[in-house]
């Protein structure tokens, strides 16, 4: 339809023709999700996270952490059946979590490392962090131990 036609011929195109006045699309915006950020390593350090303030080195105060693991390791071990194979049990001891074990280090590359046991507090990619019964905060280099033993508190 064109501003120029008669008022008779627009009147006969309308009767023939659907005319759509106004026609347009709108586009609705997706509203993208945030995914909430971790804290990166840097900012952990600077937010001293897994910093144990030394009031709290206290071999004592882990000693409930250690009866939760072994009340884990119960749970663990209990959907094993007695007639399990040793690989199965090594397989899950593995993957087993050991934050509150009582760990001993028995072989290691350095000499000074063997004999040292306490409840593990920390345990990151190259670090065991190990609270002695004398209330001492030990961090032991990973790659370092050969061979730990888990062991039940000595009464």
């Amino acid at each position: 339809i064109t501003p120029g036609m008669s008022p008779q011929a627009r009147e006969d195109q309308l009767q023939r023709k659907a005319v759509v006045l106004e026609y347009f699309t709108r586009h609705k915006r997706k509203e993208k999700k945030k995914k909430a950020k971790g804290l990166s390593a840097r900012q952990r350090r600077e937010l001293r996270l897994f910093y144990i303030k030394p009031e709290q080195q206290r071999y004592s105060l882990f000693l409930p952490l250690h009866e939760l693991w072994k009340q884990y390791i119960r749970d663990l071990c209990n959907g094993l059946k007695p007639d399990t194979q040793p690989q199965m049990i090594q397989a899950k001891l593995l993957k087993a979590d050991l934050h509150g074990a009582i760990i001993s280090v028995t072989k290691s590359k350095c000499p000074s490392y063997v004999g040292i046991t306490g409840i593990l507090l920390q345990e990151t990619k190259h670090i065991f962090k190990i609270i002695t019964k004398e209330d001492c905060l030990k961090g032991i280099l990973r790659f370092r131990i050969q061979e730990i033993l888990l062991s039940r508190p000595p009464e």
